[in-house]
């Protein structure tokens, strides 16, 4: 076995001895499970680049050194040929989607086998440390593989197999990989999904274009909608269009409405007639609603036809057609009268007329219902899809379960963003994500730490730095009792509903806030006390002579007050969160916190400035 960061920059020789150039790259024949190389790539004498027939050409290499068969003048230049890849330029640290393992992986090294003394085969990529430590040099490998060793640690090789390999970093629409690859046509579209979003966002576009329409279309519906606009944003407008025109058209809806207006209408212009209706009258419907999320691909027939009919139906569906749950059944005036599920179709005799097998009792919905309402209902009632019915009783559209599942997580991840939780997507690894975690998870550090450089600011050259601590030790116990007012106010605002009857009302939710800080205030003023009595039975007279005393004093003085304002403005931040509701409008609860905090800063600091005036706190 050898790797290609062995081969790489070594010498080469013709058969005399006569050194030719160093090998620059090595080409290999996308067409077979184990590709063979068929090009040696060389830098010859003023850096000129040529390359060569790797079969006719060379004869002998190593770690060291490659030979040629013949001398240096009877060397006849060759071209890369559709089929080939230079493998050190089109994968050596470029991204590769590991289809196997379903991730996405840098390579590092290409791992080489030698069949005989001068045929090589690419076996797969590298994609673990033991690569970029040989490139780095062979010999601090060995070196880390020995210390490895003697700590008693395995430090394997991270090897993925050709066949298990697909690129994304250079467009190879035109070249077969592999004659038995497992493409990203082969994947499930929700692990399209995932790996794309993982992706430098410069890079989507092209793994796009490597997949066909249907493929496309199927992934993009799994993608984040913002992530899904951005990426139709790089495509050119036909491709663009027809991966809408394969979309279902809800799904294509919702894509739409995250585009700009001109450029939708460009898409949707080049769309077929049939799918433009669709998806603009999905759009006519406003947001967060039943007729938003519904589809129009359901299957509808008159509730006299007989099972034979509606099998006959079923049978001449597209095979793109949305997945179909029930038969919806109408009357004489064009109205929903029935369901009839798959299971009861299967059994039933062929003569069978569909009304006599029908579900008579329908959960439906109307367009104008508001989504969350209509999913939790699917969720309710176990159903597979709901019916959405216009005032007259006929048919619009259904909305499946998976749409509803989409409802139900969107705004289970707005109830923690709300709440204050970090958000489930995107916790890639990227630079200053470790401080972002800090500060979301800490931020009364940060905000202790502006107070001390308030403070300082304020007492200026008056007062030493222990003594400038001292005054702030008050401070995080203010911030944490903000945040706690703000999560009371939170988890209030998402339990009860404001036009709940059931519900407590606003002034208990305040009264109840009220008692809680000034319980709060009291407890933490009395340990505060007992700590300062404390401290100063232990001290000897320099203690208040520095003027310590009056400053702890007013430090837990100020903190008490400050704690006992946070709950008093717990109902404000109520009022704020159903304001912002109504107007469906989204409100962090890591907004709301850092709000209360700068508040509880202010008023910290400024108490602190009258403690100063007043002459108490020198």
């Amino acid at each position: 076995m050898i790797y290609l960061s062995q081969l790489l920059g070594n010498p080469v020789y013709d058969c005399d001895g006569e050194k030719v150039g160093q090998v620059n790259d090595l080409g290999i024949a996308t067409g077979e499970i184990f590709p063979r190389i068929t090009s040696l790539a060389i830098t010859g004498p003023g850096k000129t680049p040529f390359m060569i027939s790797w079969r006719k050409y060379v004869d002998t290499f190593n770690e060291q050194e490659v030979r040629l068969k013949v001398v240096s003048t009877d060397i006849r230049f060759s071209y890369l040929q559709p089929d080939e890849v230079l493998i050190a330029r089109d994968l050596l640290d470029k991204q590769i989607v590991d289809t196997r393992g379903m991730s996405i992986v840098r390579v590092n090294d290409l791992k080489l086998s030698d069949t005989s003394s001068s045929q090589l085969r690419l076996l797969g990529a590298e994609v673990g440390v033991r690569g970029v430590l040989r490139r780095i040099s062979p010999k601090l490998e060995r070196a880390v593989l020995r210390i490895c060793k003697n700590l008693g640690k395995v430090l394997p090789e991270r090897i993925i197999a050709w066949n298990y390999m697909d690129l994304l970093d250079r467009d190879l629409s035109d070249v077969k990989l592999s004659v038995t690859h497992k493409t990203l046509d082969d994947m499930h579209p929700a692990d399209i999904a995932d790996i794309i979003e993982r992706l430098d966002p410069r890079l989507r576009g092209r793994v796009f274009a490597q997949l066909d329409d249907e493929h496309a279309a199927d992934a993009m519906a799994e993608i984040d909608d913002d992530k899904a606009a951005e990426i139709m944003g790089d495509l050119d407008e036909t491709s663009a269009s027809r991966m809408l025109s394969e979309m279902d058209p809800d799904d294509a809806a919702e894509l739409v409405s995250e585009l700009d207006y001109d450029k939708a209408e460009k898409l949707l212009n080049l769309m077929g007639i049939k799918e433009q209706k669709a998806i603009r009258q999905l759009l006519g419907y406003r947001e967060n609603t039943a007729g938003r999320i519904m589809t129009s691909e359901f299957v509808e027939l008159p509730e006299k036809d007989r099972v034979c009919d509606a099998v006959g139906t079923l049978k001449g569906l597209d095979e793109d057609f949305e997945t179909v749950h029930y038969v919806y059944l109408n009357n004489e005036d064009s109205q929903l009268s029935g369901i009839v599920s798959l299971n009861d179709l299967i059994v039933a005799e062929k003569t069978t007329r569909l009304s006599d097998i029908a579900t008579k009792e329908l959960i439906t919905a109307s367009p104008d219902d508001d989504q969350e309402d209509v999913a939790e209902n699917i969720s309710k009632y176990n159903l597979l899809a709901m019916p959405v019915v216009s005032e007259k009783g006929t048919l619009l559209g259904i909305v499946t379960v998976d749409d509803a599942l989409d409802v139900l997580e969107e705004e289970h991840e707005e109830d923690l963003q709300i709440a204050g939780a970090p958000h489930s997507e995107g916790t890639e690894e990227r630079p200053g994500h470790d401080f972002i975690m800090v500060l979301t998870h800490e931020t009364w550090f940060f905000f202790w730490l502006i107070g001390i450089a308030a403070l300082t600011m304020l007492y200026g050259t008056s007062m030493n730095i222990e003594s400038v601590i001292l005054s702030s030790l008050g401070l995080p116990i203010a911030l944490l009792v903000a945040e706690d007012s703000v999560n009371y106010a939170t988890n209030f605002f998402l339990e009860y509903d404001p036009d709940d009857e059931e519900a407590p009302s606003t002034a208990g939710f305040t009264f109840k806030g009220v008692v809680l800080g000034l319980l709060t205030a009291a407890l933490s003023g009395s340990i505060a006390m007992g700590f300062f009595n404390a401290l100063l039975s232990e001290s000897d007279s320099g203690l208040q002579s520095a003027s310590i005393a009056p400053v702890l004093l007013g430090t837990f003085g100020l903190a008490a007050g400050c704690i006992a304002l946070s709950f008093l403005l717990s109902p404000i931040y109520l009022l704020v969160l159903r304001h912002r509701d109504k107007r469906n409008l989204e409100t962090s609860g890591i907004s709301l916190t850092i709000i209360a905090m700068i508040v509880t800063v202010v008023l910290y600091v400024a108490g602190f400035a009258l403690f100063i005036a007043s002459g108490l706190g020198i």
